[in-house]
């Protein structure tokens, strides 16, 4: 029990935040205070459009980027990664909100937090990041529709219709404004969002963001539009409560928990990736990562927030405004903590139409057109798992679309590599047998024919290679040369059992050479090798098994003994 207790803290000890990280916050605290403002007011709009988008509220989105904010900055494993609300998120727990109300989506971040903390302490951190990038890019491209297309009703002044599908929203949307229209809306969120799109092209370090909310809405309310506002928020945030928490539908919560654990995953690991290569001097520890986001999905219920993760576009705003340490991302959390204490009176003036343009801008932001025109030129199976993850993205739950992608680009990539294995007749060569005359040679080749196997030898390959194989007639023996065969599985090992035995079954003797080490062991288990070495057929190179073939069919009667 005590070795057990002792490996359990010592695994807990490397998910924990190190020493040196924390005082690394004491670096240049202006660089770093000064870049958490600039991410504070950038996030502002941010966390009320998604608060609302959700159907949580604008407060919820505010909590979020407050405590999720701070917590995931102090415990988690990147130094310059900026958490909060997303997009992604918002279009997981819209059905989650429709089906199970707030206390399902508080309930389902709770669950969602501690299926984190358990991936953290599993280490599995470091194989979140080998989801392919097609299927990042299409996720990105259909959470970018998604995220536009949620926008709709707010940004035309019509009331949301009740459906989890965005497509369905928008359209309804679009015949009820068609109906009765209502420019003033759609003026304010075509202002923000061209104002956010041409402003952050010219000058991207300004918080267009910011300035366009604030303008049009001390425009809106010096001329009293008609324009729906975000309404009351609570000065502050509530006192931690579990009152949401209903056992009894613990059990219809657990897919949606570990859906959201999954996009909370890949998307945090996703942007800290991103924070790297943006400085090429920070590594983030995946598992740390995965444990402060834990963390930070335990807490933020329980003060009314909806699940968080790491947040590419802040965190981008982040590094660009010359962050260094932790110390940027907790002072954004706690500078939208003041402004939740002091401000909420003025925040809930903002229209709902200027949120959605800045999600409207912020979802054709999201995009990156270099890369993905790269992967659309890259390869027709990387193009065909872009645009099947996006659309599948747009039109199923987002979590599925990221499965449905990872198990078709497995499937092509596999098809590709097994388009790649070969295997090769070869002739017969004079070097291995220098002291024959051509006369000898032609005879052996007769009967002796060699046979080349290239690449893994797994299921994907090894039945219509080694089935061809079979089927080999007019000689004597064959000569399997496994030298670089690169691996076998359990498939390969039974294919080439079967291959062998038909051979023998037509009295065709077979020899192998070569195979390399650590491939015995799926062979011996299958019994494949075990027969063959006993009956003396299995060498290190291809010249002792061709000479030992050359010694049988001479035995055997079927060639006459050569010279030399």
């Amino acid at each position: 029990m005590t070795g057990v207790m002792v490996a359990g803290w010592g695994r807990l000890r490397s998910v924990l935040p190190e020493r040196a990280a924390l005082a690394a916050m004491r670096d240049q605290p202006r660089n770093n205070l000064l870049a958490g403002l600039t991410v504070a007011i950038v996030a502002l709009p941010l966390a009320l459009g998604f608060g609302v988008s959700s159907g949580l509220g604008a407060a919820s989105g505010l909590a979020t980027a407050v405590v999720a904010g701070s917590l995931a900055a102090l415990f988690g494993g990147s130094a310059l990664q900026v958490s909060g609300t997303s997009g992604a998120m918002t279009v997981v727990l819209m059905p989650i909100m429709s089906d199970h109300g707030a206390s399902g989506v508080l309930t389902v971040g709770l669950l969602a937090g501690t299926l984190l903390v358990m991936l953290a302490l599993a280490r599995a951190g470091r194989y979140m990041s080998l989801v392919p990038a097609p299927v990042v890019a299409g996720f990105t491209v259909g959470m970018a529709g998604v995220i536009g297309l949620q926008q709709f009703p707010h940004a035309l002044g019509v009331p949301a219709h009740d459906s989890d599908k965005v497509a369905v929203v928008a359209w309804h949307a679009v015949i009820d404004f068609l109906a009765r229209p209502h420019w003033w809306a759609m003026s304010v969120t075509f202002i923000v969002a061209a104002a956010l799109l041409v402003g952050a092209s010219l000058r991207p370090n300004v918080p267009f963001s910011l300035l366009a909310v604030v303008a049009v809405t001390l425009g809106a309310e010096l001329a009293e539009l008609p324009l729906a506002r975000i309404g009351h928020l609570p000065q502050g945030l509530p006192a931690p409560s579990l009152g949401f928490l209903d056992l009894d539908v613990l059990p219809s919560l657990i897919a949606p928990a570990i859906a959201v654990a999954a996009l909370a995953s890949m998307e945090s690991l996703l942007s800290a990736t991103v924070a790297d290569n943006m400085t090429g001097r920070h590594r983030h520890d995946p598992d740390r990562e995965l444990f402060g986001q834990g963390i930070a999905n335990l807490v933020t219920p329980l003060f009314g927030g909806m699940p968080g993760t790491g947040a590419i576009v802040r965190t981008a705003v982040n590094v660009r405004s010359g962050a260094t340490s932790r110390l940027a991302a907790l002072a954004h959390a706690l500078i939208l903590g003041a402004i939740v204490y002091t401000a909420a009176g003025l925040v809930s003036k903002i229209p709902l139409a200027a949120l959605a343009g800045v999600l409207l801008a912020t979802s054709v932001r999201m995009i990156e057109r270099d890369s993905v025109r790269a992967m659309w030129r890259s390869t027709r199976s990387d193009a065909a798992v872009l645009v099947l993850t996006a659309v599948a993205t747009l039109t199923l739950d987002t979590v599925l679309a990221i499965i449905l992608g990872l198990i078709v680009a497995g499937a092509l990539a596999l098809r590709a590599i097994a388009r790649n294995v070969r295997f090769y007749r070869e002739p017969l060569r004079h070097d291995l047998q220098p002291q024959h005359t051509e006369d000898e040679h032609a005879l052996l080749a007769e009967h002796i024919v060699t046979y080349r196997l290239d690449g893994p030898l797994f299921f994907a390959a090894a039945h219509r290679l080694l089935m061809d194989l079979s089927e080999v007639t007019g000689v004597s023996v064959v000569v399997l040369r496994m030298r670089l065969v690169s691996t076998i599985d359990a498939s390969g090992a039974k294919v080439l059992s079967d291959t062998i035995e038909r051979l023998e079954g037509r009295g065709v003797m077979v020899y192998v050479s070569g195979i390399p080490d650590g491939h015995h062991q799926p062979l011996e288990a299958l019994g494949v090798i075990a027969r063959l070495d006993q009956a003396g057929q299995v060498f290190a190179t291809t010249d002792e098994a061709i000479a030992a073939a050359r010694e049988r069919l001479h035995s055997s009667g079927i060639v006459p003994r050569l010279a030399g």
